[in-house]
This record gives structure tokens, sequence and C-alpha cells, in this order.
């Protein structure tokens, strides 16, 4: 089996394209994405093909459980089809299991070098607070069609992500787990944004989380409706707008690392 790692922002990812997802994904993703005994990576995406879309995209998370979206994963896939000559297409149409994301490519010389996604209508709602940790959080539920949790931190730096981040995880008020966003505001449309991520712990960058904290930092006030923010993640920026009507749409690279093949 072939497959090329790319990543978005330090979100890394195996990236296979097949004619039918096989039965072992699960395992496939455990054993690969191991970072001394396999290729090391976040997880592993598959792109496939769809009856409602151009193509479709089915995530698996490094301790195997399957994903319903990621915004760094589909911004690779996109540069994954264009660059590989699968599509010459700058607009796509990708299925996912949390619906039909559209991707605008903007190429340069050839290849693909930013990628802009229709992320859909975030869902934000009270918040809530919850003991985690040794922590008294208010964390802010948000659905970006996958489940996040967003605490709004006065140091994003310092605060104590690998022991807060599986504790709000598994925390009884996510009976089905949750993505963790701990984010810090820098300034007028501007985030800092650290993630422990469901299946997959500390990432360098979600882009989902990006867009869950956006729409929670125009809820609270803290960021405009309508405008770009900055939010800055481990691996570097992304840029988020939330329309007034909670639509999300996510700018940011995507990068291919190398190709692999398996042999065993």
């Amino acid at each position: 089996m072939r497959f090329t790692k790319m990543h978005g922002l330090g979100n890394d990812y195996l990236y296979v394209y097949a004619e039918k997802l096989p039965d072992d994904a699960p395992e496939l993703s455990v054993r690969l994405s191991e970072r001394h005994f396999g290729a090391g990576s976040d997880g592993m995406i598959w792109i496939l093909p769809s009856n409602t879309a151009d193509y479709q995209m089915r995530i698996f998370n490094a301790d195997g459980s399957e994903a319903k979206m990621c915004g760094n994963g589909i911004r690779c896939v996109g540069k994954f089809l264009y660059d590989k000559g699968y599509t010459d297409k700058t607009r796509l149409a990708i299925e996912t299991l949390s619906g039909i994301r559209t991707l605008d490519l903007a190429v340069e010389g050839g290849k693909v070098r930013s990628v802009t996604v229709g992320m859909g209508r975030a869902e934000v709602s009270e918040p809530i607070a919850i003991d985690a940790a040794g922590e008294t959080l208010r964390c802010i539920p948000v659905s970006v069609g996958n489940p996040h949790a967003v605490t709004f931190v006065e140091d994003a730096e310092a605060f104590p992500l690998e022991t807060v981040g599986p504790a709000v995880e598994h925390h009884p008020a996510f009976p089905g787990g949750v993505n963790a966003e701990f984010v810090q505001v820098l300034g007028q449309n501007r985030l800092r944004m650290r993630v422990w991520e469901r299946g997959s712990g500390i990432t360098m960058a979600c882009g989902t989380g990006a867009c869950a904290s956006a729409a929670a930092a125009v809820r609270e006030g803290y960021c405009g409706a309508g405008v770009p923010v900055t939010v800055r993640l481990d691996g570097g920026d992304l840029a988020i707008t939330v329309g007034e009507d909670g639509t999300v749409v996510m700018t940011g690279p995507a990068e291919m690392i190398y190709e692999g093949e398996t042999i065993a």
C-alpha cells in the first residue's frame, strides 16, 4: 500500500487513495500512526470515490477511532487530488461524515499553496462549568460537524494542556468524547489556541478547533463577525471568518512531506 504523508500546520496524516475503504482501516491507522514503530502521524485519511460529491474522505485517528471531520486534513485532500493529477478542478466538493464541504484551491506554479474551506455553520451552545484535573473550567460547547469544548484562558502557553486536555476529552459532560481547545485572546481578532484532540492527544494544529474557537470568540464578543480572525496554533496561523449566521470559512496551507510504501 502506497501512502503520502501530508500536514496542515503540523497536523499530520497518512493519505491513501483507494476505490474502497479496507475493513482493517482502524487497525492500519493504529499501526502506521505510531511514531516509533510506524510512519508516525495523527492518523490516516482515505480518499475514496463518492456518489454525491467529487470525492469522499474518511478519517481515522491514531487510536483507531473514526472522526467525522478534520479541517487541516480536508485542505490536504484538496492538494493531494490536484497535485497528483486526480483532478484539474480548483473548486471541489468533498463528502465527509459531517456533510459535503466545498474547497477552493489557490494554485501557484501548478501546485496548491493554500485551500479555503466552507466549513458549514458552527453551533455554539451555552457555557457550562466542569471540574477537570483540578481545574474549574468554563467550557463553551461548539459543534463544527464534530464536538469541541472551548475554554478561554489567560495564558495558553502556560496552561497544563497535557493533564487537563484528556480530562476534558473524557469528562461525563461529553459522553462521546470531545476535542478540547484552550484559547487566549491576543488582541482584536487575534487568538492563540492549543488543542487536545479526541483520539489523538496534543496536536500542533486543529482546523475544526480553530473554527470552533473563532465562533466561540465571536459569541463572547472577543472577535467580530464577518471579518478574518487569525488563530495562532502551535504549527502556524489559520484565517477563520465567522459570518453573522454562524457560517465558517477557513483558509490555510497544506503541505506534502514524503511518499511511502508499506512492506508488511
